[in-house]
């Protein structure tokens, strides 16, 4: 069974390389138990995204609107 420190280590790994099924699995069923690193797992996954789409340019056309 995998601690936390190991299983956000694995989170991290995995936007950078494929895990093996091995250490998917580990961290699969270290996630289902652990809220704390399921909230992680689930930030690293949308900060990865937001950073994709802001150097993608995504929204760069649009300006920002004014309240009413």
């Amino acid at each position: 069974m995998l601690n936390c420190r190991k299983a956000t280590g694995l989170a991290s790994q995995a936007m950078d390389r494929k895990l093996t099924m091995m250490e998917r699995l580990k961290l699969k069923a270290h996630i289902a138990m652990c809220s704390g690193c399921r909230n992680f797992t689930s930030q690293v996954r949308d900060l990865r995204q937001m950073s994709r789409l802001y150097c993608s340019g995504a929204g760069q056309d649009e300006s920002p609107k004014k309240p009413d």
